[in-house]
């Protein structure tokens, strides 16, 4: 069972081509426009922002984890 939740995350890792994180209006709108310098910049701001929590979480359940791993000893 493990084995195939394995796979499929494997696979669909090697299947993402490129993420958007612009909604459906949004990316309407900045498409409609000469060379999509605007629309790549809003993309890539909008995946920036999100990215910055998953690493605040992370750095706290490091912290968390290490301080527990300290008391342990």
């Amino acid at each position: 069972m493990a084995r195939i939740g394995l796979l499929s995350v494997l696979l669909f890792i090697l299947t993402v081509d490129v993420a958007y994180g612009q909604c459906s209006m949004c990316r309407a709108v900045l498409e409609s426009e000469e060379g999509q310098q605007t629309a790549k910049g809003i993309n890539n701001g909008i995946l920036y922002l999100m990215a910055i929590p998953y690493i605040l979480v992370g750095l706290v359940g490091w912290q968390i984890f290490r301080l527990t791993k300290k008391k342990a000893e």
